[in-house]
C-alpha cells in the first residue's frame, strides 16, 4: 500500500458521512419495519428467525459500497518512474602531468606520482557526463589519452603512466601546457579545462610557458595549476642505477609557485599547493566542485488507475443488498 497515491484525497472528508448515515440508520431502524400493537405478547415466542438476524448485513453492504466508492472517487493509483538523464552543457578537461623523475621524490606516499595517480583516478571516476584526457610531459609532452568520454580508457592510461627512461628528463611547463591546449582549441564543450600539475620549475622545452597561457586565455581555456611536494626538503632521485634504480638523498623542494599562479590567475583558474596526500584529494575535491556540468533528468510517469474495481465492487455490493431486499428480506424490511 505504500506505493498507492492518491489524486483527490480531498474526496476522504465524505467519511465523516459514514457515522451519520450510520446514525441514521440506528435511529430509524424501527420505523423500517411495520409494528402491531396488542395488550400482552405471551403465547409468542421471542426467538427471532435466522433471517431475521441477518437484516443488518443489508446496512452493512450499504456503508461498504459506500465506503468503496469514497476511496474510488479519491483516485488510488501506482505510479512507475523512470528517469533519463542526459548532459546538456558538458566540460572538455584534459590532465597535465609531470612525469620528471623528480615525481618519484617521497614526501608524498609512496611518492608523488603514484598519489597523484590515485587522486586523478577518483577524480576521473567522479566526472561520468564529461571527456577527459590526458597530456604527460617532462622536457617534452605528448598526448597519452585524448578527450574522450570513455573513462575506462582514461583509467587505464592513469594506471600505466610511470617514469619514462625514454623522455628527457626536466621540466617543461610551456611544452605541456601548449600540448593541451591542442587537444582542447576546437572543442565545442561549455566549459574547457586543464589541470596542469608539476612538482618544479619551467627548465626545458621550447615554448615559454606565459605564452603557453595567452594562447589558453585566447581558446577561452580555464587552467588550474597544482604545485606538488611538501615545503623544505624531501627525499628526491639523483642517480639511476644500470639495472634502473633510482638512488635518493634530502634536496630542497622547488616550485615555481609565482609562475603557476601567474598562469591560474590569467586563465581564471586558480593555483594550489598540495604538500600532502590528504591535501591532493582536497584540491581535487575543490576542483570538482568549480567545475559542474549541468544535466538535464527527464522523468516517465507511468500510472496504473486502481479505482475502477472498487467502483465495481460498489456496484456489486449495491446489486446484492437490492436484490436480497426485494426478494429473501422483502417480507422482514
Amino acid at each position: 500500500m505504500n506505493k498507492i497515491t492518491f489524486l483527490n484525497p480531498e474526496f476522504f472528508w465524505l467519511f465523516i458521512l459514514i457515522p451519520i448515515v450510520i446514525g441514521w440508520q440506528i435511529w430509524k431502524r424501527n420505523q423500517q419495519s411495520a409494528t402491531l400493537k396488542i395488550s400482552s405478547l405471551q403465547g409468542f415466542s421471542h426467538s427471532k428467525s435466522f433471517l431475521a438476524k441477518l437484516r443488518p448485513l443489508l446496512y452493512v453492504f450499504r456503508i461498504l459500497a459506500l465506503s468503496s466508492m469514497i476511496i474510488a472517487l479519491a483516485r488510488p493509483r501506482t505510479v512507475d518512474i523512470s528517469s533519463q538523464t542526459k548532459t546538456t552543457k558538458g566540460i572538455d578537461i584534459v590532465m597535465a602531468i609531470d612525469v620528471s623523475g623528480s615525481m618519484l621524490a617521497k614526501d608524498l606516499y609512496p611518492n608523488r606520482m603514484e598519489a597523484l595517480k590515485n587522486v586523478a583516478k577518483d577524480f576521473v571516476g567522479e566526472r561520468p557526463n564529461d571527456r577527459i584526457g590526458l597530456v604527460l610531459y617532462a622536457s617534452e609532452a605528448y598526448t597519452k589519452t585524448p578527450v574522450t568520454s570513455d573513462k575506462a580508457v582514461v583509467l587505464d592510461a592513469l594506471n600505466s603512466i610511470k617514469y619514462d627512461f625514454n623522455l628527457q628528463d626536466g621540466t617543461g611547463i610551456g611544452m605541456g601546457l601548449s600540448t593541451a591546449i591542442n587537444r582542447l582549441k576546437d572543442s565545442k564543450a561549455k566549459s574547457k579545462v586543464i589541470i596542469l600539475m608539476t612538482d618544479g620549475v619551467n627548465n626545458a622545452g621550447f615554448i615559454e610557458p606565459e605564452t603557453a597561457s595567452d594562447i589558453a586565455k585566447e581558446y577561452g581555456i580555464k587552467v588550474y595549476t597544482i604545485g606538488i611536494g611538501t615545503n623544505g626538503n624531501a627525499e628526491f632521485p639523483y642517480a639511476v642505477t644500470p639495472d634502473h634504480k633510482f638512488l635518493f638523498k634530502m634536496m630542497k623542494v622547488e616550485i615555481d609557485v609565482e609562475l603557476l599562479k601567474r598562469i591560474a590567475a590569467k586563465t581564471g583558474g586558480r593555483y594550489f599547493r598540495a604538500t600532502s596526500n590528504s591535501k591532493l584529494e582536497s584540491i581535487y575535491a575543490a576542483i570538482n566542485k568549480l567545475e559542474t556540468t549541468e544535466i538535464e533528468e527527464l522523468k516517465f510517469y507511468d500510472y496504473d488507475e486502481k479505482f475502477r474495481p472498487l467502483v465495481l465492487f460498489a456496484g456489486i455490493v449495491l446489486l446484492l443488498e437490492l436484490g436480497l431486499r426485494n426478494t429473501i428480506f422483502k417480507s422482514f424490511i
